[in-house]
């Protein structure tokens, strides 16, 4: 459970079996207030490890968990004393619960269906029913393991009601138990709850026939009318040309909008903030990626980074596992089933994400350390419409080649003249492909990415401004590499045209 999400939202969610009586831990979502201080001071969530690690790395433990406004458990793991799971057993041993490693759970004991149960990652909490009512198997997040304990100091009996498990287990459960859900959310529910704004609409061939009429129309009119056709169809391409490149210098010639006024929010009041990568083949950007995600000035402890990998991709899997990190990384296989595209990839793994915020950067990605901090405090600025805001993107590879010089030329018109003009117009803005950051309610209100649209990054663009909401820039730069030889290049291009 992470600050800002209570343990009751599952409970709420899970139907009750008729005849079941809720257990009394259901009135966890009351848990706001202050919770019971045990012997150990105001951070009795490291009592149980008290006699395992020296006195100064509990108190580092505790300075950090107060900057940083999450439990000291959170800051003993993030700086790496020890990992999740051995503090949990060590909790649960010492709070008399059970450890579930949810490696033989049944899938015929948690009351949620698989849309629901899909959601149980994000909200940190599984429900099981059992012989004896409903057990909560949680992974706890934020301030949970403290109020947890502050709950079972007054109600000591509620400790049969929980079990304690790692969000990794946790997701793997869910993984084995629901791929079908899974698949089937990120890869069609655009397309059936929005069918007219997918790509992978099976009814869109019936757009075609206008087309096919047109071009016989083409094909006809030179031979009937050559002169007359010829001159409509240099006036249709003239309009077409003048009107884009109208629609440029607009963009040039607007004043791009004010940066907000530069403010240091404190670490405490700083929100989760998911961190989200679609990964294929790309076990040699690793290390540069997480490198890279490492430098961003933003507590390790309110970072949730998802690593979606295809669930073939072995090769990078064995990397990231190789990878010595600190940070707070989740790697979802992506099942197989729908198409196997970028879009789909980034559907599941927001099936995850259990930020306030959420960016999503390529495997190749350097962005500047300030960016989260000068994207919240732009959101701020801004007002619940503001939905998504774009960071400028920058080759870095520029030397490389004339192509990436070429590049890096189209890159900066791009990012620092065009877009920005087009937000300071409030005009839909077409996405770059990374370092997008979005409201996660908002995402997910939109239905996300279109898994059938390998331009997914310019579609949410135009569809966010369908749903009434714009999209804005900041003035924060993240460098990515351009392709050097024109075989990439062209394929690259002919993606997007």
């Amino acid at each position: 459970m992470g600050s800002g999400v209570e343990a009751g939202v599952a409970v709420r969610r899970a139907a009750k079996p008729p005849g079941v009586a809720a257990p009394s831990s259901v009135r966890l979502v009351s848990l706001a207030g202050p919770p019971a201080v045990a012997s150990g001071g105001s951070c009795p969530e490291l009592d149980c490890v008290r006699a395992l690690l020296p006195g100064a790395v509990l108190a580092a433990a505790e300075r950090r968990a107060a900057k940083v406004g999450v439990g000291a458990d959170r800051a003993l793991i993030a700086a790496g004393h020890l990992s999740e799971e051995a503090y949990l057993h060590a909790l649960a041993d010492s709070l008399g619960i059970a450890f579930d490693p949810l490696a033989g759970s049944s899938r015929l004991l948690c009351p949620l269906n698989d849309d629901r149960l899909i959601e149980a990652p994000a909200d940190g909490l599984l429900p099981l029913l059992e012989q004896n009512g409903l057990t909560l198997v949680v992974a706890p997040r934020g301030r949970s393991a403290r109020q947890i304990i502050g709950m079972l100091g007054d109600r000591p009996d509620l400790a049969q009601r929980f079990r304690f498990t790692t969000a990794a287990r946790l997701s793997r459960f869910v993984l084995r138990n629901a791929a079908a859900a899974i698949t089937a959310r990120a890869a069609e529910r655009l397309k059936q709850t929005c069918p007219d704004l997918s790509a992978g609409n099976a009814g869109r061939r019936w757009s075609l026939a206008p087309l096919a009429v047109l071009a016989v129309a083409a094909l006809a009119g030179p031979i009937v009318a050559p002169s007359a056709v010829w001159h409509v169809f240099a006036l249709i391409l003239s309009a077409l040309f003048l009107g884009w490149l109208g629609l440029r210098v607009a963009g040039a010639l607007a004043a791009p909008p004010a940066p907000p006024p530069q403010s240091d929010l404190p670490d405490d009041a700083l929100p989760v903030y998911s961190i989200i990568a679609a990964l294929y083949r790309e076990a040699a950007s690793v290390g540069g990626l997480l490198s890279a995600i490492e430098r961003l000035d933003y507590p390790a402890e309110k970072l949730d980074v998802i690593l979606a990998v295809e669930a073939d991709d072995n090769e990078t899997r064995a990397a990231i596992a190789a990878r010595n990190t600190r940070l707070p990384i989740s790697v979802v296989p992506v099942p197989v089933g729908g198409p196997r595209t970028k879009p789909k990839a980034l559907n599941v793994a927001l099936l995850f994400a259990r930020g306030t915020f959420t960016v999503i950067y390529d495997a190749e990605d350097n962005p500047e350390p300030g960016q989260l901090r000068r994207t919240l405090q732009a959101f701020r600025c801004g007002d619940n419409s503001l939905a998504c805001l774009q960071a400028s993107l920058c080759i870095d590879n520029t030397a490389d080649s004339w192509l990436t010089r070429m590049s890096t030329a189209e890159y900066a018109g791009q990012f620092d003249v065009f877009l920005p003009g087009l937000a300071a117009l409030r005009l839909p803005l077409p996405l770059g492909g990374s370092s997008n950051h979005f409201r996660t309610a908002t995402l997910r209100e939109v239905g996300g990415w279109d898994a059938y649209n390998v331009t997914e990054d310019a579609d949410l663009g135009m569809r966010l401004a369908r749903f009434g909401y714009r999209c804005g820039t900041i003035d924060s730069t993240t460098y990515e590499e351009a392709p050097v030889r024109i075989d990439a290049w062209l394929r690259q291009r002919t993606r997007w045209f």
